[in-house]
């Protein structure tokens, strides 16, 4: 059977002052009415429904996670973050135990995606690829502009034992390459053998439980100690016990970078990962000045801003561009556009001040 695996453990510092650790970006409606992990599931309910959904987030989120999400019965804590790898693992442990036949799609639980149609079309291939071949499938975005915050895979020959059935094109994956500098990040956008990586897989559990075993076996020894603990009375136990145990490193760097059966499809529908402030821009009408505004603002003098308003407080600006400025009841962030990445660094800050722990 296909399943469907949301990763929605991260913490979303960059949406700082609005994303909290217990109230990340993946649980707020950073872009729609609809929360991010919300707007996720929608999306591919058509592909498994709610039986085979799971979603595996962090003690902290849990609660939240299911007043979001009632319909999805799966839905497991992490009880110490350990980014992807340890959570794809988890994922494939437990579901391999009731589904051993199971071919699963793993995302992240927070991008945004315009066309839900053609994005289950391409998904829909990679399930059907994945359970006829032992394939690792990761979806690859054509650049819409020289990004230096993603990471890019090359693609190699196209896959020529793909069904002809298919709408979706798949290569080879020669290299994946993290996020790049601005002159390489140019080039990649030039060339037509890089895609950006959008951290979407597809897999039979057969193959990634084979994929952990060779290249990340002690990831994979704690996983099978969870695995035959499940629905005895000390399975909590053992997942904090084990989980604590694994490194903290993600399926690209564990596994996709090291696996030579890696295959990419074509992502060609409209991706966003939302990855800081500004990216919300894309996303929202710009007034006459190109400011992009979210709540009450007046502006005097102020260009290509993105201003964040819960609503009831008027942000005003003078003679200011490119900036980002974010109004909560509790906290206020400015900083220039180029610098949001930074955000995550200031609440890094915040957190070693034990005056803020409230604004975590």
């Amino acid at each position: 059977m296909n399943w469907v695996v949301i990763m929605a453990g991260g913490y979303g510092e960059r949406f700082w002052p609005v994303s909290r650790r217990t109230l990340p970006k993946q649980l707020l409606p950073i872009v729609g009415k609809k929360t991010m992990i919300q707007q996720t599931v929608e999306r591919l309910r058509p592909l498994v429904g709610d039986a085979r959904m799971m979603v595996v987030t962090n003690r902290e989120q849990a609660s939240q996670v299911r007043r979001q999400l009632p319909r999805v019965k799966h839905i497991v804590a992490e009880p110490i973050g350990r980014n992807t790898a340890p959570c794809v693992a988890l994922a494939a442990a437990l579901i391999g135990k009731q589904d051993p036949d199971a071919v699963m799609v793993v995302v992240p639980a927070d991008s945004y995606i315009e066309n839900a149609q053609r994005y289950r079309q391409v998904v829909g291939d990679a399930l059907a690829l994945a359970r006829e071949q032992d394939v690792l499938v990761t979806i690859g975005i054509k650049p819409t502009f020289p990004h230096t915050g993603f990471g890019y895979i090359q693609i190699g020959e196209a896959l020529s034992s793909q069904p002809s059935a298919f709408s979706t094109q798949f290569w080879k994956a020669q290299r994946f390459v993290e996020k790049p500098d601005q002159e390489t990040a140019k080039r990649f956008f030039e060339s037509s053998e890089y895609r950006w990586n959008a951290g979407m897989f597809v897999w039979s559990c057969r193959a990634i439980i084979e994929a952990i075993r060779k290249h990340a076996p002690d990831i994979w020894a704690g996983c099978e100690r969870i695995q035959q603990s499940t629905g005895a009375k000390s399975s909590a136990q053992a997942l904090a016990r084990e989980y604590a145990k694994m490194q903290k490193i993600s399926v690209d760097y564990a596994i996709m970078e090291k696996a030579d059966n890696v295959v990419v499809a074509n992502g060609d529908f409209d991706w966003d990962d939302v990855g800081d402030w500004p990216a919300v821009e894309r996303h929202f009408a710009k007034d006459a000045n190109g400011n992009v505004a979210r709540g009450e603002f007046v502006g005097l003098d102020a260009t290509n801003c993105v201003v964040i308003g819960d609503g009831m407080h008027v942000v005003a600006a003078i003679g200011v561009r490119d900036l980002v400025i974010v109004h909560t009841p509790d906290a206020t962030l400015v900083c220039r556009k180029t610098d949001a990445q930074k955000v995550r660094h200031l609440v890094n800050k915040l957190a070693a001040e034990k005056k803020y722990k409230t604004l975590l």
